[in-house]
């Protein structure tokens, strides 16, 4: 198993027995943000099992519908975990909201003090372990999950300072879950937003253009006016296309030379499958 597919697990394990405790001390105590950061637990769970299909659909090999491979899977796996949070996010963001309406007030106990304690040192160790295997792995949805957590973690800090505050202002249980939907709301634009920008395209690094030239420049012998760069993410695939000017004068068989070399090196050093176009290079006129 993966580093990524057991970061899932774990997390839909963690998350399915604090949402449990969470739910139970939410509904006791009546107090809707309490019951907010349950579903929040659970839609962590929710987002975790779409990750898990995300890996497993992206590391399927290419195929002839698909031949790119299918690592784009993983992203529009988190975009799903984003619009997901959108719709949790409005629904408390409501219940909060009618709760202030209502004059409605929770009644907590020292039972929600402790899953709330727990729910925070659990949720950020969560977090950190999914933080180390997305650095490991660079999966843009295994950081989506581990923000999951992070989310949860800092909305169930916020109830705990809540709790302390309950007795001197009946309206701090109708707030808290405004904040916490807005926590949770926070979250979905980030990654939505990370998950978004790959597939819509996204212009190559300066230092990625730099390395790039430079090898041009190392395979022919010469200063090769590279151009027109674009790249194309497909999780672990990666394509390039890009243009280069040579002298117009030169065969055909030694520019296609050039042309191979220059794609194997940028293979080799950078794993990226390039393609690139020859234009004759235009001197000067006198």
């Amino acid at each position: 198993m993966s580093s990524a597919a057991t970061a899932g697990w774990v997390s839909i394990g963690g998350n399915v027995l604090l949402a449990a405790g969470k739910f139970i001390i939410g509904v006791q105590s009546g107090s809707v943000a309490i019951v907010a950061d349950a579903w929040h637990t659970i839609s962590d769970s929710i987002s975790s099992i779409i990750m898990l299909f995300g890996i497993r659909t992206a590391n399927k090999p290419a195929d002839e519908k698909h031949p790119f491979g299918h690592g784009r899977a993983q992203l529009i796996a988190s975009l799903i975990i984003g619009t997901l949070l959108i719709v949790i996010a409005g629904e408390f963001m409501i219940k909060g909201a009618v709760h202030l309406y209502h004059g409605e007030t929770a009644k907590y106990g020292t039972a929600a003090i402790i899953i709330m304690v727990i729910s925070i040192i659990i949720k950020e160790v969560m977090a950190q372990y999914a933080f180390m295997v997305a650095r490991q792995t660079g999966m843009t949805i295994v950081k989506a999950d581990a923000w999951h957590h992070r989310s949860d973690a800092l909305s169930s800090a916020v109830i705990l300072l809540g709790i302390f505050f309950s007795s001197y202002f009946w309206w701090i249980d109708g707030v808290l879950g405004i904040v916490i939907a807005i926590i949770i709301l926070y979250a979905a634009i980030d990654i939505i937003k990370q998950a978004a920008d790959p597939l819509l395209g996204q212009p190559p690094e300066i230092e990625l253009e730099q390395r790039i030239n430079e090898i041009c420049n190392q395979c022919c012998g010469m200063n090769i006016a590279t151009h027109h760069l674009h790249i194309h993410s497909y999780g672990t695939h990666t394509e390039l296309t890009f243009h280069i000017r040579l002298n117009g004068d030169l065969p055909l068989k030694t520019t296609h030379s050039y042309t191979r070399k220059i794609e194997t090196a940028i293979y080799d050093e950078l794993c990226i499958n390039a393609t690139v176009h020859v234009e004759p290079l235009i001197k000067d006129k006198k």
